[in-house]
């Protein structure tokens, strides 16, 4: 699609960086960054995922802002949103990345093989082939979340004769306050390594000419709008950092995770979420509770969510409207496998008309899609505007774990996916950065 000039601007249009989100209302029709997603709808089809390049560099800014007076790296979660033009984007804002499979890692040296240096590779079930492309290519660190994982880190380092930088991802038993499918730190987790044993862990790898204990990493869970979550888990790990370098180890990195939250509960036109605000919290409960550790040492944060989430909008299409005794149904033409976080966490997002409804007869609605399954719901007795068959609704807050969890059950092709990239004289680009699969795609794999 050509540059798209901008729309006349009224009084009720805010700024380009509207916090949270980018997407607006403009002369009654839904847009991000000044073009209407109708025309996105109509150009690309729907299922829709769109997603505003300024609004991530706005929220990336951010992070280098609030510790602009600290060595710091972003390593952007790649599993938040793993689409190339996105990573390439973000490679060329100086982001580093974090990953948790080699097929994460493919994705970085697609992107940009530059930012290979620049890669954290977590996960607790590293396999070896995975372990050995991240050896050779160079890879900054890698979080180690076993003794089990450190022993064959070390053999494959020996093997191929590279001695390698890690990290002990420790667990600090912190609750983040989180669904209990996305918290991470407690010690009923799978994740990382008891903080109590952690010591004697860095103190047998130290006598490995293969290993480097060069880092220290904790990552509590996802989406934590509670910044004490954050002060009491950097406490701890400060607190064990101290004891390794008088034990002799020299840590120079102290990954922090990632996991800060975003406002998926605030209505378009009315946010209550401060999205700077909760991010010079977050600044300041790891800088005010690191016991001066971070001094001596480069930090590393891991955002996902809170770069891409609001960015992002998944626009579909009323198929029909449905009674069934006191229910009333919108059935649209996304479904679970294309964004499955309201079936699998009963996450919440805002769905709202593409064209503005101004009225007050809302009713309450389950918002649903073709998938047989009863699980495939967007919302349930939410209150809706009049929508008829054909209209178009926007699902907002879904650029993060929207199109990477995405699948094709019921034998559904994925959606396609469009960057939305803003100028300073308010026209935009609109790049298709993924066009939709076609059966033929789905069935390409397969041996009769």
């Amino acid at each position: 699609m050509p540059s798209l000039a901008p729309h006349p601007i009224g009084a009720e249009v805010p700024t380009l960086f509207t916090d949270p989100r980018p997407f607006t209302y403009r002369d009654g029709e839904l847009c991000c960054d000044n073009v209407p997603l109708a025309h996105l709808a109509k150009e690309h089809g729907s299922p829709l995922y769109i997603y505003s390049a300024a609004h991530i560099r706005h929220r990336f800014s951010l992070f280098n802002e609030a510790f602009s007076d600290q060595r710091h790296k972003v390593c952007f979660a790649v599993k938040a949103n793993s689409s190339l033009a996105i990573l390439r984007m973000l490679a060329k804002l100086g982001a580093g990345f974090d990953i948790v499979s080699g097929g994460e890692l493919e994705r970085v040296r697609l992107a940009d093989e530059s930012a290979l240096k620049d890669v954290v590779f977590s996960g607790c079930g590293k396999q070896v082939w995975e372990i050995d492309a991240a050896l050779e290519a160079n890879i900054l660190l890698f979080n180690v979340e076993s003794e089990e994982e450190l022993s064959l880190l070390e053999q494959r380092a020996r093997n191929l004769g590279r001695r390698v930088r890690f990290a002990l991802r420790v667990n600090p038993n912190v609750s983040a306050s989180t669904h209990s499918y996305i918290s991470t730190g407690l010690r009923e987790h799978k994740f990382g390594v008891d903080i109590e044993k952690a010591r004697d862990i860095y103190r047998a790898a130290g006598l490995s000419e293969w290993l480097d204990p060069a880092g220290v990493s904790v990552h509590i869970g996802s989406q934590i709008l509670d910044v004490h979550a954050f002060s009491d888990a950097i406490r701890l790990v400060a607190r064990l950092v101290l004891d390794l370098k008088s034990d002799g180890h020299h840590i120079r990195y102290i990954d922090a995770g990632g996991g800060l939250g975003i406002g998926y509960h605030d209505e378009l036109n009315s946010p209550s979420f401060d999205a700077s605000n909760l991010m010079q919290e977050y600044a300041k409960a790891l800088k005010e509770n690191s016991s001066g550790v971070f001094d001596e040492a480069t930090l590393i944060i891991e955002p996902g969510r809170f770069i891409i989430g609001q960015a992002g909008a998944l626009v579909t299409r009323v198929l029909f409207t449905k009674q069934n005794g006191a229910k009333s149904f919108v059935i649209v033409d996304a479904a679970m496998n294309d964004l499955i976080r309201p079936a699998l966490y009963q996450a919440h997002h805002e769905i709202v008309p593409i064209s503005q409804y101004c009225g007050t007869d809302e009713k309450a609605f389950d918002v649903v899609g073709p998938i047989c399954e009863t699980a495939d719901f967007f919302a349930r007795g939410r209150e809706m505007p009049p929508l008829a068959d054909d209209d178009l609704v926007a699902l907002l807050d879904a650029g993060a774990y929207g199109m990477s969890q995405s699948s094709n059950y019921n034998t559904r092709v994925r959606p396609a996916e469009v960057l939305v990239d803003a100028n300073d004289d308010g026209s935009a680009k609109v790049k298709l950065i993924r066009r939709r699969e076609t059966l033929k795609d789905l069935f390409a794999s397969e041996i009769l």
